[in-house]
């Protein structure tokens, strides 16, 4: 059987119809009606959590199996990985990749492509650095994708920002832009390569990652401002909305979000082309389709925009996740706990191989077949040097680490933990040794400083409280207690580091 696997990155469940879940950050219903429709088609599962974040590492859990947020931020495929494209190589199995994310061709993200068969990579997206000339992009784009006034030309952020400006300058109809390009190249690699025995196809589509950029209609669709008015941002800053550089006015945030809809139905619009193809190349009764994201991303909800300085809630960590597999009577929709982990093991098992070392992760394809309906007692996740947050499926709790405490960084590669922008780098007080439970490859273990999303633990009631506005860890301190024994539980089952224990205190 073939494989389709597409991640949109940070795609936010709550603005897809399917679930029904009307985010309270905005009053109107976004067009996704081709997601909907492959909704009607495959098993909607209803409480999927994300694992290891942010970008990169989710990619290592959907490409390894491998939960690594407890051992290591964002970095390589290890040497002692077994991804998927390698592993299908191995049984014969014809793999390619297609995406226009930049980051698996950043320092320290080596690994990740290497072993497909094909790979196309649509240049030019976020900091791609790809185009130096004009010196000086139009300056009205300028403006909307950076602050002037806190990024003047020559700093590092408008050196960075600029590139995207540079890159995108030459767009002028909609097929012109990423998404288009993305999954065009998606539905012409369908209807080339059908004839191969099995394929493997991963299409990892940037979008709707910032910055907001997208064409009409589009950009008008959700708003009634002028989407070129040069006051109104599409690539806002991480951090609090009222105050410092991420600061936005209310018509600046709902300009913001109006945008992020907009990439959404684009994406949506776009799928429906692959979904088309699969139609039309009677391509659906041999492939089983998996699509997700690796997380969301806050649009003004709990008084930030953005996804890593502050608590993981919900918007970031519950993230959609739709299987059509052609072989199985499914069910509409599934309520056990699963995480991005799992889709390695399902993935493998969908290509028919047998993989005996498949590390942290448990296939989804029973739950397809309706034949158990609990999956995972709970699920940690989280980012590396940060709080280890925990779900049950109902209740999330978070837990600090502690102020100025380190956290061991393991890994073959010399990663600086806190930037993904820069190379390896080389550490005086590392030392090499045998400190994976799961390899017994020797890796650099070295520690570096923690860093705090929020300073206290924070308990929440998805059921009664979906939207996570009531931390109710001071009323329900019975619940909070049973969550923080289920967090030990998960550290202990994980073989976590022993670092983490006194990281955080416990």
């Amino acid at each position: 059987m073939n494989v389709l696997f597409i991640s949109v990155d940070s795609l936010r469940r709550d603005f897809l119809t399917t679930y029904s879940e009307q985010p309270d950050i905005v009053d109107y219903e976004v067009d996704t009606k081709n997601l909907d429709r492959f909704a009607n088609r495959a098993t909607v599962f209803d409480t999927h959590y994300a694992g290891s974040l942010p970008c990169m590492p989710a990619r290592r859990e959907f490409l390894t199996g491998t939960k690594e947020f407890l051992w290591r931020p964002w970095g390589p495929i290890e040497p002692f990985d077994e991804p998927i494209p390698k592993v299908a190589r191995d049984e014969g199995i014809v793999s390619q990749f297609i995406t226009d994310h930049f980051h698996y061709f950043q320092h320290g993200s080596h690994g990740y492509y290497e072993d497909f068969n094909g790979f196309e990579f649509i240049r030019g997206n976020e900091y791609d650095a790809w185009k130096t000339s004009p010196k000086r992009p139009d300056a009205d784009f300028l403006s909307q994708i950076l602050d002037p006034k806190s990024d003047p030309p020559e700093s590092a952020q408008y050196l960075n920002r600029a590139v995207y400006a540079r890159n995108s300058m030459s767009f002028d109809v909609e097929e012109d832009y990423f998404t288009p390009q993305v999954f065009s190249n998606a539905k012409n690699w369908l209807k080339n390569n059908k004839n191969w025995n099995e394929w493997f196809c991963y299409v990892d589509n940037f979008d709707v990652h910032e910055p907001f950029d997208i064409p009409e209609t589009y950009a008008s669709m959700y708003t009634s401002e002028n989407p070129d008015d040069p006051q109104l941002p599409i690539w806002p800053y991480y951090g609090k909305i009222n105050k410092g550089q991420s600061k936005l006015s209310q018509r600046e945030l709902e300009f913001v979000q109006s945008q992020f809809a907009g990439s959404v139905t684009m994406v949506d619009r776009w799928l429906g082309e692959v979904f088309d193809t699969l139609d039309a190349e009677s391509l659906w009764q041999e492939t089983m389709v998996i699509i997700t994201s690796d997380h969301g991303f806050e649009l003004g909800d709990h008084g930030y925009i953005g996804k890593n300085e502050f608590l993981t809630y919900d918007t970031i960590a519950r993230t959609p996740l739709m299987i059509w597999h052609p072989d199985i009577d499914l069910p509409d929709r599934v309520q056990a706990l699963t995480t991005a982990v799992d889709l390695y093991s399902t993935i493998l098992e969908g290509l028919d191989i047998t993989h005996p070392d498949r590390l942290h992760s448990q296939s989804l394809i029973p739950l397809l077949h309706d034949k158990k309906s609990k999956h995972r007692d709970y699920v940690l996740y989280g980012y590396w040097g940060s709080s280890i947050n925990i779900t049950d499926g109902r209740y999330t709790y978070h837990h600090p680490p502690k102020p100025g405490s380190d956290a061991d960084c393991f890994s073959t590669s010399m990663i600086n933990p806190h930037s993904w922008f820069t190379p390896p780098e080389g550490r005086t007080n590392a030392e090499a040794g045998e400190f994976l439970p799961y390899t017994k490859t020797p890796v650099w273990r070295y520690s570096d400083h923690s860093w705090l999303q929020h300073e206290q633990p924070r308990l929440y009631d998805t059921k009664s409280d979906p939207h996570q506005h009531n931390n109710i860890i001071e009323e329900e301190s019975s619940i909070a207690n049973r969550m923080y024994d289920l967090l030990k539980t998960g550290l202990s089952e994980m073989d976590s580091p022993k670092s983490q224990y006194s990281r955080l205190g416990i």
